[in-house]
């Protein structure tokens, strides 16, 4: 079956790229079309088998762009190929993107037969992709509207899931759900917020941090609401500040090798590796800048998953690259002003209770280019890694899933995490509330039986009547028990009543 675009670009050029989502193949159809995982085209359509720039223009006009397979292919292209179809057609827009391209990759000038004119034209179509307002480029009349810089830039298709979340507005509704609470519930539900974001970023890197680690790592989420820009001494002292062992601090980015492994011995069980270091240092450098403009450019939350997932790909620090890189979606929303009020969205709560979907993100980007390195094992923890593909793969990625993710994570820690500890503190209070109306019992204790008691679906266990026996009466744990379940039934019902309703 003949290849077609990007798909023939990387086979006849030998490019280093990610396996493509949707590779253009050449069948008997009579237009251009989706077929599954296959972008069908029509053998009167497709270009030369010998054609390498007609097939990077198909690929330009039918197929988006795909900036690290263009960076490695525009210049292998003849500056005379590019300069003789722009003869021909001096004002078509692929050709005139191209050319912008190429221009900037190879910093090569190319000879234009006469002036282009007609308006600009964006790199990226706004109604396929996220874009930023960019820098406009009066030579070929192109404007640089992508995510980034030439030198490092993200995509973000408009895919319908992406689109369904952005008009859901889950930043607006997360406001309006907190100032919808009275003032005491809203510090609790935050303070919970806090105290549970923390636990459940480090449960994810499976850490358990002591007190003191979670009081410090409290105290930088609020400090993000500061909105301290972005630099290498910051992210230094963010990592001081989550790391436990006084050898693991970092002084700077990293300047050595690092990588991400399994259980398995040896180089299989090397499952990432993140770029060299000087290439990462340059990277991070690009990353910060992005940071520091994009929140207020475009969507927050979709800034919080570009800079979220950029940051654990380049993994600049030996480690805490993970929990730092939770951190930064919280980061990026105080940046760009989307929470007031303290207000934290517990992305990583939603996170730890889809811990395989997280992993799987991750792993979109992490399997493939995994395999542009050779990894050979030397000694017990040592490796050689030998970086066999083209750090266009580093500079320009796909952030389409990890943004996908960041969304998704933000509508549950709002729709379910933070909204069922709301309710559950509501039931709390009145369990505690009518107890306390019927009998004297000690404050703590009253407090602990009744938490137990919820999160045990209305039962006190018999473990917590023999620990509590010599401070609680008897009849005051069936009692609790009592109300709690009557609490929970109410509740019930009004979730019942509130379906009924939608429907």
């Amino acid at each position: 079956m003949t290849l077609a675009g990007y798909a023939w670009l990387i086979e006849s050029l030998r490019l280093f790229a990610f396996p493509l989502r949707r590779p253009a193949k050449v069948q008997p159809v009579t237009r251009i079309k989706r077929i599954g995982e296959t972008l069908a085209v029509p053998p009167n359509i497709a270009p030369a088998s010998d054609d390498l720039l007609g097939h990077l223009l198909f690929a330009l006009k039918h197929e988006g762009i795909n900036l690290a397979i263009l960076a490695q292919a525009l210049p292998q292209i003849p500056a005379a190929s590019l300069e003789a179809e722009l003869e021909r057609a001096p004002n078509g827009i692929y050709i005139r993107k191209a050319c912008f391209l190429r221009e900037a990759f190879t910093r090569e000038e190319l000879r234009q037969h006469s002036p282009v004119r007609g308006a600009f034209v964006p790199l990226f179509d706004p109604e396929l992709y996220v874009t930023m307002p960019g820098e406009r480029n009066s030579r070929w009349r192109v404007e640089f509207n992508g995510i980034g810089t030439i030198a490092y830039c993200a995509t973000v298709e408009r895919t319908p899931e992406i689109v369904a979340l952005l008009v859901h507005d889950i930043l607006g509704r997360a406001q309006d759900f907190i100032q919808s609470l009275p003032s005491g519930m809203m510090d609790r539900a935050i303070n919970w917020a806090y105290l549970h974001e923390t636990q459940d970023s480090f449960a994810i890197e499976k850490e358990s941090p002591s007190e003191d680690k979670a009081r410090k790592f409290i105290q930088l989420l609020r400090q993000a609401h500061e909105r301290i820009p972005l630099s290498e001494d910051y992210f230094v002292h963010l990592q001081n500040a989550t790391i436990s062992n006084p050898f693991d601090m970092a002084v700077a980015f990293r300047h050595e090798q690092n990588h991400l492994a399994s259980g398995l011995q040896g180089a299989a069980g090397v499952t990432y590796v993140p770029p060299e270091p000087d290439l990462c240092s340059e990277l991070m450098v690009q990353l910060m800048a992005l940071g520091n403009e994009a929140p207020g450019r475009i969507d927050p939350l979709i800034a919080a998953g570009i800079i979220s997932f950029g940051f654990v790909f380049l993994h600049p620090f030996m480690d805490g690259n993970g929990r730092l890189s939770r951190f930064l979606i919280h980061q990026t929303l105080c940046r760009a002003g989307a929470l007031e009020n303290g207000l934290l969205l517990p992305v990583s709560v939603a996170m730890k209770r889809e811990e395989r979907l997280y992993l799987e993100t991750l792993q979109q980007f992490s399997r493939p280019a995994r395999e542009f390195w050779d990894v050979r094992w030397i000694d017990q923890g040592q490796f050689s890694f030998d970086f066999t593909g083209d750090p266009a793969i580093y500079r320009f990625w796909d952030a389409t899933p990890g943004v996908r993710f960041t969304l998704e994570m933000a509508k549950r820690a709002l729709e379910v995490e933070l909204r069922e500890e709301t309710i559950f503190l509501e039931n709390y209070d009145k369990v505690v509330r009518t107890v306390n109306e019927a009998y004297d019992v000690r404050g703590s204790d009253l407090a602990n039986l009744v938490m137990m008691c919820l999160t045990n679906n209305g039962t006190v266990s018999r473990n917590r009547r023999k620990q509590y026996q010599y401070s609680v009466q008897t009849e005051v744990f069936d009692y609790i028990e009592q109300v709690t379940q009557s609490v929970l039934r109410q509740q019930e019902l009004e979730k019942q009543h509130g379906k009924d309703d939608d429907e």
